[in-house]
C-alpha cells in the first residue's frame, strides 16, 4: 500500500476544517509556510499568489420593486374581512421580505404608498417599465384585486405575487399561477419568499456566467439562448500546460492536507497524490482567472487516458462545487448548466453522475467520481462524512467517496438544452461500496418517486441533491420558460410491442 497521509501524525494545526473554505479563498493562505507533511517543502506563496475562489461565484446586481395592492379601508365585508389588522399585516411582511432580500443578496425596493386605484396602478405600471427591474413583487391584501395583479403582469416583467391565505380562492388562481414570467405564492409562510428571490438572482447569475470548456484543440465562444450563459471553449492542452506549471506551493499543500484531516479514512491516496490534487485546484484556477471565466468543465478523463497529468481534478472540483463555483466532468456542457442551477438557485452543490439501474432492488444508483460535502447547502459549516479514494477507473489521484444521509430525500436535474429541464425525486437508501462494485466512488441508491421501474429514469449526468426541491426548480423553469419533463410513471410497453404508426396509403 501506498505511505498515506495521517492528521495525527503532525502537530501544526495551520487551519481548521471549519474555517478552510473560507480562509483559502480570501486568500489567508497567502501568508502560511512550513508545517508540511507532503514530501518536499513547499514553496512559499507571495502575496498576491492566491486566487479567491470565492470571488469568482457571480454576485451580480439584482433588483427587485415592490407593491402593495389592495382595495382602500376602511371596507365592509370582503376577504381577507374587516377583523384582518391589515397595517399591522403590511408592515410585518414588509419586514419580512427586506430581511429575505438581505439573506439572498439582492436589493428590494418597496412603494411605500399601497395601490388601492387604477391610476395609482397605472402609475406603478409606467415606473416599472422605466426601471426595468430583474422582478416585481407583489403583496395582495384584498381578495378582489387580482384583475389589478394581472394588469401589472402585463408589463412582462417577472413577477411574484405573495396572497397570505384569505387573498385567493382557487379560481383566482388557477390560471395566473401557472402563466409564464409570474410566481405565486398562497400560503401563511414566508420563507418561500427568499427562495423566489432566488429564483430571480439565479437567472442573472446565469447571465453573469462565463463557462469555461477545456477539450480538444478549437478555441470557440457562443452565447446560451434562454439563461443568456456565455461559453468559452479552449484547447485541453492549456490546462495540462498549466498544471506543468504549477509548482508544489504551500496553498497546493493545506488543499491536500485539510481533505486529509477531514476524511473518516484514506484507502488508497498517497501524499504526493494529495499534493498532486491540490496543484489541480491552483492550475485550474489560474485556468480561469486567465481566461476571464468563473465555471468550468474539463476533458478530465481524456487527460488521465493519455497520461497527460498524474491526478485526475476530483478532489479540485469538489473543493469547487462547496465553495459555489462550477467544476463540471467530461467536458459536457448540461451537466455544468445542471450543476449551476442547483447552485445557484439553491445554494446547494450538486452531484453530477452517471445512473445505473439496479433491477433486483428497482433502485437507481448515482455514481461518479465526484461530489461536494456541504450537501446541506453552501452556507451550512457542516459537511457530510467522506472517504478519500483514488479515482476507480483510472486507480489514481485522489477521489471522495461521500457518504449520503439514509432516509434523506433528493432531488435529481438534469438541464438537457437551455430550454428543457427533467426533474425527479426520490430518496437515499444506502451508499454502494467500490468494491465490491465497480464504478465511481461516490455511488448513491436511490429509491424513486412516481418511476413504477428505475430503468425509466429519463437523463444522464443528472445532478442529485439533498432536498425535495421539485416545485423549487419547477417554479424557476415556468418564470423563465423552461419546459419541464419528469421520468414516465408507467413502463413502456415490451421491446416488439410498441404501437404501431399507421402507415400512409401508397397512392394507386
Amino acid at each position: 500500500m501506498r505511505e498515506s497521509y495521517n492528521e495525527h501524525a503532525h502537530t501544526c494545526s495551520c487551519i481548521s476544517r471549519r474555517n478552510f473554505l473560507g480562509a483559502m479563498t480570501a486568500g489567508a493562505a497567502a501568508t502560511m509556510v512550513g508545517c508540511s507533511r507532503f514530501g518536499v517543502a513547499p514553496r512559499p506563496a507571495a502575496a498576491g499568489d492566491v486566487i479567491d475562489l470565492a470571488a469568482m461565484r457571480p454576485r451580480p446586481a439584482v433588483r427587485i420593486m415592490g407593491a402593495v395592492v389592495r382595495r382602500t379601508p376602511p371596507y365592509w365585508l370582503g376577504w381577507p374581512g374587516t377583523s384582518y389588522p391589515l397595517e399591522q399585516k403590511r408592515q410585518q411582511y414588509s419586514r419580512v421580505f427586506s430581511a429575505a432580500a438581505r439573506k439572498v443578496g439582492i436589493a428590494f425596493e418597496e412603494q411605500p404608498e399601497p395601490i388601492e386605484s387604477p391610476d395609482a396602478a397605472a402609475a406603478f405600471i409606467k415606473k416599472i417599465e422605466a426601471a426595468k427591474p430583474q422582478a416585481v413583487l407583489i403583496h395582495l391584501q384584498h381578495i378582489n384585486e387580482w384583475p389589478t395583479v394581472g394588469n401589472i403582469v402585463k408589463a412582462g416583467i417577472p413577477t411574484i405575487i405573495f396572497a397570505p391565505i384569505g387573498m385567493a380562492f382557487t379560481g383566482h388562481v388557477l390560471r395566473i399561477s401557472r402563466q409564464p414570467g409570474v410566481h405565486v405564492i398562497s400560503s401563511l409562510e414566508t420563507r418561500p419568499i427568499a427562495q423566489a428571490f432566488r429564483m430571480v438572482r439565479a437567472k442573472r447569475q446565469f447571465e453573469e456566467t462565463r463557462l469555461l470548456v477545456v477539450r480538444g484543440n478549437e478555441r470557440k465562444e457562443e452565447t446560451l439562448p434562454g439563461l443568456g450563459m456565455a461559453v468559452r471553449y479552449v484547447p485541453r492542452v492549456l490546462l495540462e500546460q498549466e498544471f506543468d506549471q504549477t509548482p508544489e506551493t504551500e496553498e497546493a499543500h493545506e488543499v491536500a492536507r485539510e481533505r486529509f484531516r477531514g476524511a473518516e479514512k484514506i484507502v488508497e491516496p498517497s501524499r504526493q497524490d494529495g499534493v498532486n490534487a491540490g496543484r489541480s485546484f491552483v492550475a485550474a484556477k489560474r485556468l480561469l482567472k486567465k481566461e476571464g471565466c468563473n465555471a468550468l468543465t474539463t476533458d478530465c478523463l481524456g487527460m488521465v487516458r493519455d497520461a497527460k497529468v498524474p491526478t485526475p481534478p476530483c478532489m479540485a472540483a469538489s473543493i469547487f462545487q462547496d465553495t459555489g463555483v462550477t467544476y463540471g466532468c467530461e467536458a459536457a456542457v448540461p451537466g455544468a448548466m445542471s450543476l449551476m442551477l442547483t447552485s445557484y438557485l439553491l445554494d446547494k452543490p450538486g452531484f453530477m453522475n452517471d445512473p445505473v439501474p439496479e433491477t433486483v432492488k428497482n433502485t437507481l444508483i448515482v455514481a461518479h467520481c465526484v461530489c461536494g460535502t456541504r450537501l446541506n447547502g453552501l452556507n451550512d459549516d457542516d459537511h457530510e462524512p467522506y472517504v478519500l479514494r483514488s479515482h476507480s477507473e483510472s486507480n489514481i489521484g485522489v477521489s471522495l467517496q461521500v457518504l449520503w444521509r439514509k432516509g434523506q430525500r433528493a432531488t435529481l436535474v438534469t438541464v438537457q438544452n437551455p430550454k428543457s429541464v427533467i426533474i425527479d425525486t426520490g430518496t437515499v437508501v444506502g451508499n454502494v461500496q467500490t468494491p465490491p462494485a465497480g464504478g465511481c466512488r461516490t455511488s448513491v441508491e436511490l429509491a424513486m418517486d412516481n418511476v413504477e421501474d428505475a430503468r425509466d429514469v429519463l437523463g444522464f449526468h443528472q445532478v442529485v441533491i439533498y432536498g425535495d426541491h421539485r416545485r423549487d426548480i419547477e417554479a424557476f423553469c415556468q418564470m423563465y420558460g423552461m419546459d419541464v419533463v419528469h421520468s414516465p410513471e408507467k413502463p413502456p410497453a415490451p421491446v416488439g410491442q410498441e404501437e404501431k404508426k399507421p402507415q400512409p396509403k401508397k397512392k394507386a
